[in-house]
């Protein structure tokens, strides 16, 4: 009898589902530089200090990119979705830092109640907590998607061997209390640096931010939360919500649930649909 047998799990050396792109054009140059100074100093060591300087101000750059979420100096970063047909109508909603026991599922049911698909960035170490809202958010037909394993303050400076480690395990995770392997990566915060694009790379994930934060984990006002959402509201929107470490209204509801029904409301008289960043990515996937 034939013995049939695969050689190794298949989830060992998943298919590419991102085409491979060229580094960073600013980590290319920043190399580049550094060789250039190396040489310089080498040749002229007495103006050692304007290499010194040179250093300095390159490294000063490439530090103040990783401090701006929506900015592609670093690499290739949804901050909209992508242009064409398709997306015309869409927006897509994206919800950070669950799951979370009390909130994510009124959030589930909200969503559900206006028939919304969301985009749930979550935490890995929180899916690992609560691996029933993990398969839950995926069972309602929303994204997972990775936002690191334990969202560490000092993601932004970070080297690359552990920032590998870091969201390598989210990965894992969330795949698998879920089932469901992340296509997207959205740093904590939405700081990183210069680092980070060379390993979302190799573990063929793609930086998403946003278009529209409503500050809600800071924010008490429901209603400075929406108009930070909803001013100037346009199709291709990428909108920021939180579940986990929500910020709390003054009768105590968690501010996502007080302004989903705004967010759901303008979208209608918009006539703007909601998509998951998967399914705007259909558009074209080379972005």
């Amino acid at each position: 009898m034939t013995q049939l047998f695969t050689p190794h799990d298949a989830r060992a050396t998943p298919l590419r589902r991102w085409p491979k792109t060229s580094y960073p054009a600013m980590l290319t140059a920043t190399a580049a530089w550094h060789v250039f100074v190396l040489a310089a100093w080498l040749l002229a060591p007495r103006a050692w200090a304007w290499w010194l300087a040179a250093l300095i101000a390159n490294h000063a750059i490439f530090t103040v990119a990783g401090l701006l979420p929506r900015t592609s100096l670093l690499g290739p970063n949804w901050t909209r979705l992508p242009a064409g047909a398709r997306n015309a109508d869409a927006i897509a909603l994206t919800i950070d830092d669950g799951p979370d026991p009390v909130v994510t599922p009124r959030v589930l049911d909200l969503l559900d109640a206006s028939g919304v698909r969301a985009t749930f960035f979550c935490i890995g170490e929180k899916a690992r907590r609560y691996p029933q809202l993990a398969r839950e958010i995926v069972a309602r037909g929303h994204a997972l998607e990775n936002h690191s394993q334990v969202h560490v303050h000092t993601f932004s400076v970070t080297f690359p061997r552990a920032l590998t480690r870091e969201i390598s395990a989210a990965q894992r995770t969330l795949e698998d209390v879920s089932g469901e392997r992340p296509l997207f990566f959205r740093a904590p915060a939405g700081l990183r640096n210069i680092f980070l694009e060379p390993v979302l790379r190799k573990l063929d994930l793609r930086l998403a931010a946003w278009t529209r934060r409503g500050y809600d984990t800071r924010e008490r006002d429901p209603q400075r939360v929406a108009r930070r959402l909803l001013d100037g509201l346009a199709a291709r929107d990428i909108l920021l919500l939180h579940d986990g470490n929500a910020a709390l209204t003054a009768d105590g509801t968690p501010l996502i649930l007080a302004v989903l029904p705004q967010v759901f409301a303008a979208a209608r008289r918009q006539q703007l649909r909601f998509v998951t960043l998967r399914e705007a990515r259909a558009e074209d996937s080379s972005r």
